[in-house]
């Protein structure tokens, strides 16, 4: 992770790059992306941070961790309560986009065999965080069990293969075929980091095309019941074959960034957009089926309880496409959520993602034994809640910091560098 230089103030939100309309029309020359990957000048632009993602990804972080703790009060007013789609779609989504302007930048300017090389490296830091992440988790339900004599704590989050056969454990923690509960994100994203070469190769030959192969193959491996293999479940709670997808839009909207393509000003998908997010809040509050059609009771059953995270239910991938579509229309790009406190307190969390994602993981579990120890009595809730948010805020401000120590030197010794899509590779996660 690196502090990075601040990005140019207001970007019109029409645009994905610069806020100026392209001489060509923002519709063809979207159309001439989609089918040939090409932007208005058929080359990579060179475009500074967008804070829009370090935001995003930043109140994501800290979405997932209230939901890392089941049962909460807080937990209730989160958005997956509301829609179809949560912090974890967001974060892939948000990983696609900062993948590419990290690593699909570098392939551009030094090659493919560079790119893979620097891929390679974020992929062995990736493994190494799971496996201690894995590691300090069971210790603290060890404590917690020791201290609490109550073994359930050991069950609650399926590291019961740990205490009765270790070294077997060990050997598929390794090998990413044991995944505990709320630790199945970063196997999810080390596979889709490892495929990124190949992804981004097929989105630069054509977006449109490789958004349908990877629909091909999402609903191919849905119809044939494929995911990986988790020894101790039916599978990957994230397969990969279907997240794949959320993966690869980011990669399109991220290449889109890189060309310099402009979002045309489409009211009618505004519309859309906000009109399926009005159904989906609709759907997920209501109690039983909304239209009265008995057609559909099944579904409206179905999403209320919590639309398909294992294998992606369509619902879910459309909701994360209007709320991306929609923050790219309207939120303002380049440094303009950074004239707010919560803006800049969000980014500041959304810069160091595997930092804060691994020490919220280690705080949920702790919270949630804390929340049971207390009976769940909403005051505990509310201050294991506070007192978590507070410390990954705190986390986000101490890396920052300790990072403008540290980058002081080389930038008194090196003229300074102007912002570019390269800025996301410490944080493409």
């Amino acid at each position: 992770m690196s502090g990075e230089p601040a990005a140019p103030a207001s970007r019109s939100p029409c645009s994905f790059v610069d806020g100026r309309i392209s001489p060509v029309q923002p519709s063809s020359a979207l159309s001439r992306f989609l089918l040939l990957g090409h932007g208005p000048g058929g080359t990579a632009a060179t475009a500074g941070r967008d804070a829009r993602i370090d935001v995003i990804r930043g109140l994501a972080l800290l979405v997932i961790f209230i939901n890392h703790m089941p049962g909460n009060v807080v937990a209730a007013w989160m958005p997956h309560n509301f829609g179809f789609s949560d912090g974890a779609d967001a974060f892939v989504l948000l990983a696609g986009i900062s993948a590419t302007l990290a690593y699909g930048s570098l392939i551009e300017r030094r090659g493919l065999a560079v790119g893979a090389l620097k891929i390679g490296g974020r992929l062995w830091t990736l493994y190494i965080a799971h496996i201690a992440l894995f590691i300090v988790v069971c210790g603290v339900v060890a404590a917690a069990v020791t201290r609490t004599q109550n073994p359930l704590y050991i069950e609650a989050i399926n590291i019961q293969p740990f205490f009765s056969d270790t070294l077997a454990a060990l050997i598929d923690v390794l090998t990413l075929r044991y995944q505990p509960s709320y630790l199945d994100i970063l196997p999810l994203y080390i596979v889709l980091l490892g495929l990124f070469p190949l992804l981004y190769l097929a989105v630069r030959l054509s977006p449109l095309g490789a958004l349908l192969v990877s629909l091909a193959v999402w609903q191919t491996a849905l119809a044939l019941g494929l995911n990986f293999p988790n020894v101790h479940a039916a599978g990957w709670f994230f397969n990969p074959f279907a997240w794949q997808v959320t993966f690869l839009v980011g990669i399109i909207v991220g290449l889109a960034m890189l060309r310099g393509v402009a979002l045309p000003p489409l009211r009618s998908v505004d519309a859309l957009a906000v009109g399926f997010l009005v159904f989906a809040y609709l759907a997920k509050t209501a109690s039983g089926n909304p239209t009265g059609i008995a057609l559909f009771n099944e579904w409206f059953d179905s999403v209320q309880l919590g639309s398909d995270k294992t294998h992606l239910a369509w619902s879910r991938l459309l909701h994360v496409a209007a709320l991306a579509w929609l923050a790219m229309r309207w939120l303002p790009a380049g440094a303009g959520l950074l004239r707010f406190a919560v803006g800049r307190t969000l980014a500041i969390v959304g810069k160091h993602s595997l930092d804060i994602f691994c020490a919220g993981t280690v705080l949920s579990i702790a919270g949630q034994i804390v929340m049971a120890e207390t009976g769940f009595a909403v005051g505990p809730q509310l201050l294991v809640c506070l007192a978590g948010v507070t410390l990954l805020v705190g986390l986000g401000m101490f890396l920052t910091w300790y990072q403008s120590l540290t980058h002081s030197g080389s930038a008194s010794a090196a003229p300074a560098r102007q912002a570019s899509p390269q800025s996301h590779q410490a944080s493409a996660r």
